[in-house]
């Protein structure tokens, strides 16, 4: 399942399978979060109407002439777009009950974190999503939002903070759907780029010492 999962760009008109969604989301539920804090959260966009009004807010891609490029025109024909969000607070939250106060967290400053595990574990969350869909011979690719358009974005999900709570943040976005023949969608990276062996990655004992154990 690993070695098949790959982005998909461009979908057929192919509904998705209800249950096919759910099982997805339930594995994203099943990623490691520090703290067991489970701090995301997943608008899922599956009606026209839903899927429309997202990338009417996140399109900044068109050509010249206004029509969609083809990278945008081949994600705009999934049915279904999941958007992962990260919710902060549940962390901060989490870190302020007793068994985890200790360690100081609980404070609303992020700067205290050594990283915002609240973005990390909602990325791992939608890896699964996306190794999931692909075990159920779907594809699927997550992409980054427009950083001008994420405002936009926000609104159109209603992710905005309210007296009660800090609303959740999207991480990007996920589109779902049944692949189309791989020559219709744009050419990823992946297609012009080498692969890196693990062995050029993976350092053992320290940085610089490469797989061998040898310092280079």
């Amino acid at each position: 399942m690993v070695r098949r999962r790959r982005m998909t760009r461009a979908y057929t008109s192919d509904p998705v399978d209800p249950a096919v969604l759910e099982r997805a989301l339930d594995h994203a539920t099943r990623a490691p979060s520090a703290g067991f804090s489970q701090g995301w959260a997943f608008v899922v966009l599956d009606t026209p109407d839903t899927v429309g009004g997202f990338w009417s807010a996140q399109t900044d891609a068109a050509g010249p002439d206004g029509a969609p490029d083809r990278w945008l025109a081949g994600m705009m024909s999934a049915p279904v777009v999941v958007v992962p969000c990260s919710r902060r607070a549940a962390y901060l939250d989490r870190y302020a009950e007793p068994d985890k106060r200790r360690a100081g967290l609980h404070e609303h400053d992020e700067s205290r974190w050594a990283m915002p595990y609240w973005h990390l574990d909602t990325a791992m969350a939608a890896l699964l999503l996306l190794q999931s869909v692909t075990d159920s011979g779907l594809g699927a690719c997550f992409f980054g939002l427009v950083p001008g358009r994420v405002e936009a974005v926000k609104d159109v999900l209603g992710l905005r903070d309210s007296a009660q709570e800090e609303a959740p943040h999207p991480i990007g976005a996920i589109t779902i759907g049944h692949p189309a023949p791989r020559a219709t969608g744009a050419r990823g990276s992946a297609s012009r780029r080498r692969r890196t062996p693990w062995r050029e990655v993976a350092h053992r004992g320290r940085w610089g010492a490469g797989w061998s154990g040898q310092e280079a």
